[in-house]
């Protein structure tokens, strides 16, 4: 390989990396501090991207008995909007770039022209070269760590007294809350419910109430025939690239009712069975100790009351736990709302989902449900079904989303650049007043096109997927 051609590579490969270090400054999420250290020598001049301060790490012995900080008083018991931080005396209104607060935001052009770059990156062939022997070279180098210092390791591990595979703590990064409990689970959960709350109103049918009793009514079904078959809410390999099938999952008994019923946060008994399911999951996790999750909540986009419905659903029914933590993740569906008239442009859809949080952020005492859920809400989740067909390309020419009215779905890049962008200012906003600030870890990569990969690799701190 001619030398010129290294060097060009890498030096296209280092500025990939610059440009994602820029990004995850820029809207304070993490950068790995190593390849930052690594950055900053090749750099001239000191970056200045580096938006987040580090906490410098305390040293920790081979088995130092740390224990995470412990909520002492559950965080949703009393609460009062007195005591929550002051009004900022803010209006707010979604404009673009114009803000009277200095907030830092990506600037649309730059982002695209960053896009482009780094796919005109990925389809040269030298630098592809490049990238495919450096990874076979690693992958080597570590099969050659591994034989060389496998035993050695092994005693190391052995010699550290108390700790095992089970009592380290772990952390699942990525469970839908919806189907967090086990299918055994839900089932012993339907029929106890089936036992107790036969004559609860649980459903609108029409314009009617209908109780628990009469819902498995209509469906011909007793306790006695429930099982976990019939449940079928095992996602196996069918589901395997197969959103649909997955999807499709989530119905118990393939009735989207009792989803409904059961699963939703938002429902004629205001997502009860589902926060004393959730809250059966927390106390499992709790008692194992040392296992922890995140848990993903879904905000629509279609209404602009939805994140303090699901507010007022964590804190009315309780439901916290100090090993749990919510990300909530918006589904790509404005083609679905646009075509049911439900929303006029992709603007709507976006003021639906962050300006209740810019309210919360400059008034707490004002949506006091929602400031205390925030607490816990680590970040945001893009999902839908990646390998659909994406009609449009994200450029300079996309309309802007006040101007987006068509039917069609925007594309993936367009979805993230607009989320990672308020996101941005809401953290910056955040960090003003104190509070934690959010990340972006949105599903991705799992089909559809190379672009998607493109577009997270700049705007997410990770894709836990």
């Amino acid at each position: 390989v001619p030398f010129t051609d290294l060097l060009d590579a890498a030096k296209s490969v280092v500025k990939a990396l610059f440009l994602r270090e820029k990004y995850m400054g820029l809207s304070l999420q993490s950068f790995c501090k190593t390849t930052a250290r690594y950055l900053q020598e090749l750099s001239e001049k000191p970056l200045e991207t580096c938006g987040y301060e580090e906490a410098p790490e305390a040293p920790v012995a081979a088995d130092a008995p740390v224990h995470p900080p412990f909520a002492e008083q559950h965080p949703y018991e009393t609460w009062d909007p007195q005591t929550m931080p002051a009004d900022l005396g803010f209006g707010l209104k979604m404009v673009g770039p114009s803000t009277e607060l200095e907030l830092p935001y990506p600037d649309l052009q730059e982002f695209i022209a960053d896009m482009n770059f780094l796919m005109a990156l990925i389809i040269n062939g030298p630098i592809k070269s490049f990238c495919y022997r450096r990874l076979q070279y690693l992958s080597s180098k570590f099969q050659m760590h591994v034989l060389l210092n496998e035993m050695k390791e092994l005693a190391a591990q052995k010699k550290v007294p108390h700790r095992d595979f089970y009592n380290i703590r772990k952390v699942d990064t990525h469970i839908h809350a919806s189907s967090c409990m086990n299918q055994k689970h839900l089932l012993r959960f339907i029929k106890r419910a089936m036992k107790k709350h036969l004559d609860e109103i649980v459903h609108v049918e029409k314009g009617k109430e209908q109780t628990l009793k009469e819902v498995f009514e209509t469906m011909n079904l007793t306790a006695y025939d429930l099982s976990v078959d019939t449940l079928d809410v095992h996602a196996d390999r069918n589901t395997f690239h197969r959103f649909d099938k997955f999807n499709a999952k989530y119905n118990p008994i393939g009735e989207s009712i009792l989803r409904e019923i059961f699963i939703k946060t938002d429902n004629r008994i205001a997502g009860k069975y589902f926060a004393h399911i959730i809250k059966e999951v927390m106390s499992d996790l709790e008692e194992s100790k040392y296992q922890n999750a995140e848990l993903r909540l879904s905000i629509y986009g279609r209404s602009r009351d939805e994140w303090d419905k699901l507010a007022r659903w964590a804190v009315n029914h309780r439901v916290h736990s100090n090993n749990v933590r919510w990300l909530v993740q918006v589904p790509r569906l404005f083609d679905v709302y646009r075509t049911k008239r439900q929303l006029a442009n992709f603007q709507e859809m976006l003021e639906n989902i962050f300006l209740p949080l810019y309210e919360a952020t400059v008034h707490p005492a004002q949506h006091p449900e929602l400031h205390l859920f925030l607490e816990h809400v680590d970040g945001f989740d893009s999902v839908d079904d990646e390998s659909k067909p994406e009609h449009h390309i994200f450029n300079l020419d996309s309309p802007l989303p006040g101007n987006w009215v068509e039917e069609d779905n925007p594309p993936y890049s367009y979805y993230l650049y607009y989320m990672y962008a308020n996101m941005t200012v809401l953290n910056h906003l955040r960090r003003k007043r104190g509070f934690h600030t959010f990340v972006l870890r949105p599903h991705c990569g799992e089909a559809g096109p190379i672009h998607h990969l493109v577009s997270g690799f700049m705007v997410s701190e990770n894709i836990s997927h």
